[in-house]
C-alpha cells in the first residue's frame, strides 16, 4: 500500500495539504530517507501518515512546509537557499571550525526558520 494510500485511509476528507506532499515524498522515495531528511524516525512518519502520532504534530507540519514545501529561504548569511538546507544548517552543533560556521550558528539561533529556537537559547 502506498502512503498516500495510507494518509488518505487514516485522514479523510480531513487530509491536509501537508500531509499529502508528506505522502508523495515517501511515495516518490523512502519512509526511512524522508523521516531522516526532517529529522524524525521513520516510526514518526509512520505513525503520523497512519493518524496515530501522539507527539507535537504541529512540529511535524512545520518541518515539512519547511523542508519539502518551503521552496526557497533568505538566509542572511547563505543568502538563497531551500529549506532542507535551512534544517540541515540549524540542526548542525556549534563548530569553531571556520568563521562561516560561527557565523551560521549565530544568525541560525535567533532566525524566524528556526524550529529549534527554544533549544538553541
Amino acid at each position: 500500500m502506498s502512503a498516500e494510500t495510507t494518509a488518505r485511509a487514516a485522514w479523510g476528507e480531513a487530509l491536509p495539504d501537508w500531509l499529502l506532499v508528506l505522502a508523495r515524498a515517501c511515495d516518490a522515495g523512502s519512509q526511512a530517507d524522508v523521516a531522516r531528511s526532517l529529522g524524525y524516525s521513520p516510526a514518526v512518519v509512520s505513525q503520523t501518515l497512519s493518524h496515530k502520532y501522539r507527539g507535537a504534530l504541529g512540529q511535524v507540519e512545520a518541518r515539512v512546509r519547511q523542508a519539502l514545501m518551503a521552496g526557497q529561504l533568505a538566509c542572511s548569511i547563505l543568502g538563497e537557499i531551500n529549506g532542507q538546507r535551512c534544517l540541515e544548517e540549524q540542526r548542525r552543533p556549534f563548530a569553531a571550525t571556520s568563521s562561516l560556521r560561527v557565523r551560521l550558528w549565530r544568525a541560525c539561533r535567533t532566525c524566524p526558520h528556526n524550529l529549534h529556537q527554544e533549544a538553541r537559547s
